[in-house]
């Protein structure tokens, strides 16, 4: 894990005269790292996820991603640059009207992957996120927990090498919480690098990675611990209260 794969140069976010999104920042993220980022609501947490997806550009400083400037990306090739990430929204935004099998292979489908290989992939998609036991429901009829599973499998279509969640635990009980975070940690596991937005401090205590603290865009602290649980599990876990 010796490889930048993410860098942040001196960028500013500057919204408008009277809104920043982001203070001159630097950071670096190497490929295959596990990363949270914290901080209040407006602290530039969602600001710095969506420089990577082009969501936001940023007004001054650089930005690269797996080698590449992203500086003057062009528009028309946004799409391309995003097929090589997972993100997974924290509203889930998963096809009502499709079951969770279907929902996973119209993402598939949408990238051309050929419908054997789709049909085959998308088992594969559910056994990884543990959902494959409710392939044939709806999203209305799933917990949010379990919403939060087939999002994150969408996200997977493409063995991507980053993922990113922008509070992909928000508004879950902690049992399921937990049970999204025990998926990201075993996606980072096989290598994937993992960016996780949260306001959910006591899950920090859970997975000890490294944790980037904002407030009013600027990085206020960049904690890394000198080691991690591999074990993950719930007897290792307890729930205190927010911290």
């Amino acid at each position: 894990m010796s490889e930048d794969f993410i860098y942040y140069e001196n960028v500013t976010v500057q919204y408008s005269p009277f809104v920043l999104g982001l203070d001159n920042i630097s950071l670096k993220i190497l490929k295959g790292e596990f990363v949270f980022l914290i901080g209040p609501t407006g602290s530039g947490k969602s600001t710095l996820l969506k420089l990577l997806t082009r969501e936001v550009q940023h007004t001054d400083g650089h930005v690269w991603l797996a080698g590449k400037l992203l500086d003057d990306w062009k528009e028309k090739n946004i799409p391309i640059l995003r097929r090589n990430m997972g993100i997974v929204p924290q509203d889930c935004g998963l096809l009502p009207n499709k079951k969770v099998w279907e929902n996973i292979n119209y993402a598939l489908r949408a990238i051309g992957v050929p419908r054997r290989t789709a049909r085959k992939r998308v088992v594969e998609i559910l056994e990884q996120v543990n959902i494959a036991h409710r392939a044939d429901a709806y999203p209305s009829e799933l917990s949010g927990g379990e919403q939060q599973r087939v999002s994150i499998g969408r996200a997977l279509v493409n063995d991507p090498p980053l993922l990113i969640a922008d509070e992909p635990t928000a508004n879950l009980d902690p049992e399921c919480s937990l049970d999204i975070m025990k998926i990201l940690y075993n996606l980072n596991k096989l290598g994937t690098t993992v960016i996780v937005s949260t306001h959910e401090h006591h899950l920090l205590s859970v997975l000890k990675k490294r944790v980037i603290n904002l407030s009013k865009g600027k990085i206020i602290s960049d904690d890394i611990p000198s080691s991690s649980f591999e074990v993950f599990s719930k007897e290792s876990y307890v729930y205190t209260g927010p911290n």
